[in-house]
């Protein structure tokens, strides 16, 4: 009995030994094939979403003062020494700029006093002309703050939109600043004026009124900007000897690539930024000149650009006040859209000449093609290819491919 016991456990342990090479064997397959299958890439990924979208053209710029006034000697004469320097604030009319002691005349020369008739009926024609455009400004803000006060009452009563009241509001503001710029130009033009006459009188005779001197007094407004000339000396007809402007009536003129001019339009949202201040400043276009010019940029290449100029729409903030030629940046939108399909700029890269994306389809990328539209540098417009939900990946790696498993790292909003 106890040799077939141990017969039985003899067989029983050669079986074991037997079956453990084949089991040995089946396990190396098993990790060889674990060890060659492919493994999911891992990958970022992001939805496709609807919301607003807004495309804006960042550019550095700088202010400058709208109206600026070169005070010019009337005729040639010896110049008082000047005591007003750059940022004195001066009065219309008031303030003394510069005095000129008038020169005995030699030789009446015709030709001169024909010129001086001639400017005198010139400045004569501006100084009408400006106080037309004056009347025709004042006369247009009346009747566009008509507007505004029916507009006010129609938007009320649902009659029409937020956008055509707004459309009335604007154009307040707009004929306010021409009515204000008429202004301007009016004092401007009786100044030369008056200026002509004096020229006049000093070649009729230069012992009538000026034998003590004539003042120049300050046609506009505001403040001394630069000083031309500062010493006394003889000074000929028409040599520059100060600017004066108002500080208040500033805007920004911004320098555009011509190829980015082309989308903006005037009226166009503006956000003035790193001027100085803790905020944006809201402002809006006023002004795109028609003709481009060439500007050699820092890497020695030649651009075409266009100056847009940017009225300021938000007040500036005390105590800090932007002056002439400071520094600016400013966004200006170029087109918006309130409810948009988009995805992330991220997302996409170009094969065979069009838009493609990865979307991840259960645990699979697939290459879509997409049609794209407007872009922020962020998030881009989708046209076709995609619908709202689907999941992109987002700076796809080298390692995925169409029809390759992938695993999301993580889910990024917009």
């Amino acid at each position: 009995m106890n040799m077939r016991q141990e017969e039985t456990r003899m067989r029983g342990g050669g079986l074991g030994r037997s079956l453990v090479f084949p089991m040995f064997g089946l396990g190396l397959v098993v990790l060889i094939v674990a060890g060659l299958w492919p493994k999911p890439v891992g990958v970022d990924v992001a939805k496709v979403s609807r919301g607003a979208l807004s495309v804006s053209v960042l550019e550095e710029g700088k202010t400058r003062i709208r109206h600026r006034y070169v005070v010019s000697a009337t005729f040639a004469g010896s110049l008082k020494r000047i005591a007003l320097r750059a940022g004195d604030r001066v009065e219309a009319g008031k303030t003394l700029l510069a005095e000129l002691q008038g020169e005995w005349a030699g030789f009446l020369n015709p030709r001169v006093f024909a010129e001086a008739e001639v400017r005198v009926k010139a400045t004569d024609a501006s100084r009408k002309r400006s106080i037309e455009g004056m009347e025709r400004a004042q006369a247009g803000l009346d009747l566009a703050l008509k507007e505004q006060v029916r507009s006010e009452s129609l938007k009320a009563t649902g009659v029409i939109s937020s956008r055509e009241w707004e459309v009335a509001v604007n154009q307040v503001e707009v004929l306010t600043r021409e009515l204000r710029s008429a202004e301007y130009s009016r004092q401007v033009a009786e100044f030369e004026y008056e200026q002509a006459q004096v020229a006049l009188r000093q070649v009729q005779g230069p012992s009538e009124g000026l034998a003590g001197g004539h003042q120049l007094v300050a046609p506009v407004s505001g403040v001394v900007l630069n000083v031309f000339e500062e010493s006394a000396r003889f000074v000929n007809a028409g040599a520059a000897l100060l600017e004066v402007g108002d500080p208040l009536e500033l805007e920004a003129e911004i320098e555009l690539l011509s190829s980015d001019a082309v989308g903006v339009s005037v009226g166009a949202p503006v956000a003035i930024e790193h001027w100085g201040g803790g905020r944006p400043l809201n402002g809006r276009v006023s002004t795109i000149e028609p003709s481009a010019y060439t500007k050699i940029s820092a890497l020695g290449v030649e651009e075409q650009r266009v100056k847009v100029r940017v009225d300021f729409v938000d007040a500036l903030p005390e105590p800090r006040l932007l002056g002439d030629r400071f520094r600016v940046e400013a966004r200006i939108r170029t087109w918006s859209g309130g409810d948009v399909l988009q995805v992330p700029v991220g997302a996409l890269f170009r094969r065979g000449g069009e838009w493609q994306v990865f979307v991840k389809d259960v645990q699979v990328a697939k290459v879509v093609a997409v049609g794209v539209g407007h872009q922020n540098g962020v998030m881009a417009e989708v046209l076709s290819g995609l619908s709202e939900g689907q999941t992109v990946i987002l700076h796809a790696p080298d390692t995925v491919a169409d029809g390759k498993p992938v695993q999301e790292r993580s889910v990024k909003g917009h």
